[in-house]
């Protein structure tokens, strides 16, 4: 259910049930966690990508089928979607969806578990959980709030609202908006551009957001003053500053 594409230092994760508008599955969760295990172990890859195969979805949710056999007890258990989505959120690589169609429910919530969302003009995003007597429960009511503010989740989340990239991109749930056949050269050159920082600082930069996030002010301001001082003792942040003032290129080694 997944295909891997590497491209230099940026990988592909490619939710591979077109016919299925990419649905997701239990075995598809499965094997996104096998792939960001995977990953985490691969020293050349230093941002990935999560898309869907074909220019119709990139994920359009939970299966149905599975999703009416479940029982109280099977939202509770630590192996489900929110779960695989924690993963995403907390990934010390950096993150990017690649929303090249319909991102709806569990596809919407994978997207939002990114770090960057750029979406293609066609994408359809919306959490409709509701229409099926259910909420979005992947971290679909946490990290909607989080990113577009309570007043506007809550109106996607209780009206079912779907909307398009141009709506989505103005509310600031994606980040960018391209035609669908520039999407992926947009993906690779934002990609490109993060590749270029030096990997220990993107590491902690997502650190003391992430924490910060959820923490008062005082805490959060302590997160960054410590990710600055680990920095500070770094061989990158050497190289860093002296390829500036030498005026060339920095040759970071993560060290």
């Amino acid at each position: 259910n997944i295909e891997f594409y590497k491209k230099g230092q940026i990988d592909f994760v490619i939710i591979n049930r077109p016919k299925q508008r990419n649905a997701l599955n239990k075995e598809t969760l499965v094997e996104i966690t096998g792939a960001l295990e995977t990953l985490k172990k691969d020293e050349t890859a230093e941002c990935i990508v999560f898309t869907g195969k074909g220019a119709e979805s990139f994920a359009a949710g939970a299966d149905i089928t599975e999703l009416r056999e479940k029982k109280a007890g099977d939202a509770l258990k630590s192996d489900g979607m929110q779960d695989v989505y924690n993963l995403i959120d907390d990934y010390e690589k950096p993150t990017i969806a690649m929303i090249n169609g319909f991102a709806l429910g569990g596809g919407c919530e994978l997207a939002m578990s990114c770090d960057i969302r750029i979406a293609s003009t066609n994408a359809i995003i919306g959490l409709p959980e509701l229409n099926l007597s259910i909420i979005p429960s992947a971290g679909g009511t946490q990290r909607l709030a989080r990113i577009v503010g309570k007043g506007k989740a809550l109106e996607m989340i209780l009206l079912g609202k779907i909307i398009d990239a141009n709506e989505a991109f103005r509310i600031g749930l994606i980040s960018e908006v391209t035609s669908p056949v520039d999407l992926p050269a947009k993906v690779e050159e934002v990609a490109s551009q993060i590749c270029a920082k030096g990997p220990l600082a993107v590491k902690l930069a997502k650190i003391a957001v992430n924490f910060g996030a959820d923490v008062d002010l005082k805490t959060g301001l302590m997160f960054e003053k410590l990710a600055q001082a680990v920095l500070f003792s770094t061989e990158d942040k050497i190289e860093g500053t002296t390829a500036f003032l030498e005026k060339r290129k920095p040759q970071f080694q993560g060290k």
